[in-house]
């Protein structure tokens, strides 16, 4: 068996590797070689225009921020983190980012699908509030209350030593999940972020906020810093928390599952990369260091995400379409090639949704990158036209998830 050579998999963990091979299976379900998804091209544009729809409607003034995780933490119109931050008084802009790290990633690695019945009731408002804009504001009220720290005196900071001890029961109770209002995979929540502690007290990191600091010197001289910098970062200090994934050549993947089909004859043939909660997290990793008053640049070069509202825009306007639509019945593992191409299809989808958005409104990708599409966006929009189409707004494949994908 020849030797494995470590760069070609190192590769997989570039966003272009996703976009590329996202591609590869585009071009695929246009061939109509695809095992389970068929591709209607001309409703495409009909599609980029339930999303412009849904872009004007959010936002009248075209005035739309990134997609990220800061976003979740508006709630009824206030910003709840800008309360928090405010009442922190935090003596200097690296304290506030490292804190603001802390959260965010926290938090992004807590978003996985809440299922379609849990709840967080605000303390706050008294609203309870479901899906991911419920699991952002329970994390930031653990977060708040000081769950993740390991310092009673300093409440608003995640350290590796805390992060390790966490147990299920504790995240539970911040998550008010219990039978009456039952939470997916809750255990899988606790033992991911059990393994970030591991992993960054293996790597000499207390705290995920760390790698504000590492941003922040990665810059220096120039104040600028590419978000495809940052993804690489991410992948490399969290990789290994990530549960049951493929490694090769020593390199641990992360969200890389196998097609058949793809990249025949190729060092790294049949695998395909996604990285979508290391990119979620990326986009949400970068609005701290603009407050630092630090310039992302090539925030474009990252990739839509793939997740079941935007793969869902595509099935339900009818993009894409099961080639049996039994399917639709059947509950599918994240590693199925079902599940792979539905999300690298999805991934492929939103750069051509995102070029069609761009020219109606006669913006460039400097104007209106991907990361403000989204936002707008596919996402609103996939949640939209799933409250359209059934009556719990759930997405329209059943996926079998372990709380760390989906």
């Amino acid at each position: 068996m020849p030797e494995l050579d470590p760069e070609a998999f190192r590769a997989l963990l570039k966003p272009d590797a996703v976009r590329v091979r996202a591609q590869e299976m585009l071009e695929l379900a246009h061939a109509d070689r695809l095992l389970h998804f068929s591709i209607h091209p001309e409703r495409l544009e009909a599609c980029a225009d339930y999303v412009l729809a849904t872009i004007r409607a959010n936002y009248p003034t075209l005035d739309i921020p990134f997609h990220a995780r800061w976003r979740h933490f508006v709630v009824g119109g206030e910003d709840r983190w800008k309360r928090l931050d405010n009442s922190a008084h935090f003596r200097d802009a690296a304290a506030r980012g490292r804190a603001a790290y802390d959260l965010a990633i926290v938090s992004v690695l807590l978003d996985a699908g809440a299922g379609p019945d849990w709840r967080y009731r605000d303390p706050v408002s008294g609203s309870a509030i479901g899906r991911s804009e419920g699991l952002a504001l329970a994390s930031l009220d653990m977060f708040g209350a000081g769950l993740f720290s390991g310092r009673p005196r300093e409440p608003l900071r995640a350290e590796a030593v805390a992060l390790q001890h966490l147990d299920a029961a504790a995240l539970a109770a911040g998550f008010q999940a219990g039978p009456d209002n039952p939470l997916l995979a809750v255990e899988g929540r606790a033992a991911l972020l059990n393994r970030l502690g591991e992993e960054l007290e293996r790597q000499g990191l207390a705290r995920p906020g760390a790698l504000f600091d590492r941003f922040v010197t990665a810059a220096n001289g120039t104040g600028r810093l590419k978000a495809a910098h940052m993804l690489g970062e991410v992948l490399a200090v969290f990789g290994g928390i990530w549960p049951s994934r493929l490694t090769f050549a020593g390199i641990p993947l992360g969200d890389t599952w196998r097609h058949p089909q793809i990249a025949p004859g190729e060092p790294t043939e049949g695998l395909v990369p996604f990285h979508k909660l290391s990119q979620w997290l990326t986009y949400s990793l970068i609005e701290p260091l603009q407050w630092a008053g630090i310039a992302v640049i090539g925030i474009d070069d990252l990739t839509g995400l793939p997740e079941y509202r935007n793969g869902g825009l595509f099935l339900d306007s009818g993009v894409l379409a099961l080639k049996d639509e039994a399917d639709r019945e059947r509950a599918h593992e994240v590693s199925s090639p079902l599940v792979v191409e539905w999300r690298a299809l999805t991934v492929a989808l939103l750069d051509e949704v995102g070029k069609l958005v761009r020219e109606r409104l006669g913006r460039s990708r400097e104007e209106l990158p991907l990361a403000k599409v989204l936002e707008g966006g596919t996402w609103a929009a996939g949640r939209r036209i799933a409250r359209e189409k059934r009556v719990d707004g759930g997405p329209p494949l059943t996926i079998v998830s372990d709380g760390t994908v989906f």
